[in-house]
């Protein structure tokens, strides 16, 4: 295993190598155990790429299982909600429905929410607890998912997903942990955009620090099946 770098010149072909490679983890998965289990990042460039999903996976849909990688403490009809922004790009444009795994954001008790996603995690993942992929955004500060840098979510070994605090240090999300997600099957990273080219490079060639960098975490283990697919902006500080 090790870090497959995918440039793309344009954030439209970035979505389209995105889409293909997670139709292509589904029919894996689908094939060889009779469903695929999927996590799925928030934030812009996702959420280009799922309506191309959409639109080009030709996959059975009843056979898929999407989790999400964070939430944010809101309910599912906030603009803000990972979910509801993947219904919007993603299943409302599906005829047939997956099964879909949506974080409480709107909990009153955030760790209780964390604690029943994760039971609900264990309830669709093989004896393993392998997910069949993730797919993973990069932070300007480093951070994928919702684990920031400092958190001390970053310290966690054992629990699968639990409540953290956001980039601001007083709101709070929900979000997967390293212990999950380093042992799913893929992992892509998705990263477009100038404002991320000198993140990815000091995440990439910089000292081992992933306390300030908690990406380094996935990105820089050589024993996992990683994809950093990413657009030309992105790239421009890398060799």
């Amino acid at each position: 295993m090790s870090l497959h770098v995918k440039p793309s010149t344009t954030t439209d072909a970035l979505a389209a190598a995105g889409s293909a490679l997670l139709s292509d983890w589904a029919r894996e998965a689908i094939a060889a155990r009779g469903r695929a289990v999927i996590a799925l990042a928030g934030g812009g460039t996702p959420r280009l790429l799922y309506p191309v999903w959409a639109a080009r996976a030709g996959l059975d849909w009843t056979r898929v299982i999407l989790a999400f990688g964070d939430e944010r403490a809101v309910p599912p009809t906030h603009a803000d909600s990972n979910y509801g922004m993947v219904q919007e790009a993603l299943l409302a444009h599906l005829d047939a429905a997956p099964r879909v795994l949506r974080m409480a954001g709107e909990h009153p008790r955030l760790e209780q929410a964390a604690a029943d996603y994760a039971r609900d995690l264990r309830g669709v993942l093989d004896a393993d607890g392998r997910l069949d992929a993730a797919l993973l955004g990069l932070g300007a500060d480093g951070h994928t998912a919702s684990l920031f840098p400092g958190s001390a979510a970053l310290d966690e070994a054992k629990r699968w997903c639990v409540a953290a605090p956001g980039p601001d240090g007083t709101s709070r999300r929900l979000t997967l942990t390293f212990p999950l997600l380093k042992r799913a099957r893929h992992i892509a990273f998705l990263v477009a955009g100038a404002d991320k080219a000198a993140v990815l490079r000091e995440v990439l060639h910089g000292p081992l620090d992933t306390r300030h960098l908690p990406a380094q975490t996935l990105l820089r283990d050589a024993a996992l099946d990683v994809h950093l697919l990413l657009d030309a902006a992105a790239a421009a500080g890398l060799d």
